[in-house]
């Protein structure tokens, strides 16, 4: 889990033309600091999850780190960064869309928007598609009060990984793969019509198990694919608990998160 969170220069090469060159004024003045030290810095709080006043001094000041990660966030420069590294990925066949596995969690939260009341408390749910390797495809945040099959198909919604060519972007996969609390017809219908195959269990008091295949369902097995990457996700500590009331800056935290797990699909091909 630790590689997943460094840094290398090779991520950065790949990384640094995707993201806004810093400007200075016209009138003059300082130069902007760099982009890799401001990101480096992201990632020390998005390790640690330590408040952004406990910022070592190796790294930009905390309000300049924060703003570029909020400012680029608004500006959707993390998720376009994302899917032009899985668009990369994709184009030398390296992602697999054959099947793709589904979960979500939970982060507790206090105030802010999408946070929701559930047993476990107040909290914000965080939903993550993974191709058949663990890369995350997409990702979708809200209220913890929904249950995962009702946010799914928007999840789904969210994948757009653009194509080398012209053409709309890859947006679904010929499978999902999830556990039991997927468990509904018509959800298994409404993704038949989309060309997609949902595969989960049946509850066990579920009696009408309409599509239940068990040779299909060995695909389940494959599940630990998608518990590793959330197992991956949870060692960043400021996605576990949601400090932030802004939505804008804890979605730019995943955006991070996200990219730097599609860096490491390039060693996992290579």
């Amino acid at each position: 889990a630790k590689t997943r969170w460094k840094l290398t220069d090779e991520h950065w090469a790949r990384l640094a033309p995707l993201l806004p060159e810093p400007k200075v004024g016209k009138k003059g003045g300082r130069p902007r600091v760099s982009n890799r030290k401001v990101f480096e810095g992201v990632l020390w709080i998005l390790r640690t999850g330590a408040p952004w006043s406990e910022m070592p001094k190796e790294y930009p000041s905390a309000s300049t780190c924060w703003r570029r990660l909020r400012d680029w966030e608004e500006k959707d420069v993390w998720l376009t960064a994302w899917r032009a590294l899985l668009s990369e990925l994709d184009e030398r066949e390296q992602l697999d869309w054959s099947e793709a596995f589904a979960d979500g969690s939970f982060a507790s939260a206090k105030k802010g928007l999408f946070v929701g009341k559930t047993k476990r408390g107040k909290g914000t749910k965080w939903m993550v598609v993974v191709d058949g390797q663990g890369i995350p495809l997409g990702l979708h945040l809200d209220s913890a009060s929904p249950s995962e099959s009702k946010l799914l198909e928007t999840t789904l919604s969210k994948i757009a990984v653009p194509r080398a060519g012209r053409g709309r972007p890859k947006q679904k996969p010929e499978r999902i793969i999830a556990d039991k609390g997927y468990d509904s017809d018509p959800l298994r219908e409404r993704l038949a019509k989309r060309n997609i195959e949902l595969i989960c269990p049946y509850r066990q008091n579920n009696k009408k198990k309409k599509y239940e295949d068990g040779r299909k369902l060995r695909r389940y097995r494959r599940r630990w694919k998608v518990e590793r990457t959330f197992a991956w996700l949870g060692n960043s500590r400021r996605l576990v608990v949601r400090y932030e009331r802004d939505i804008v800056v804890y979605s730019a935290f995943f955006h991070v998160a996200c990219l730097l797990l599609t860096l490491g699909g390039f060693e996992m091909a290579s």
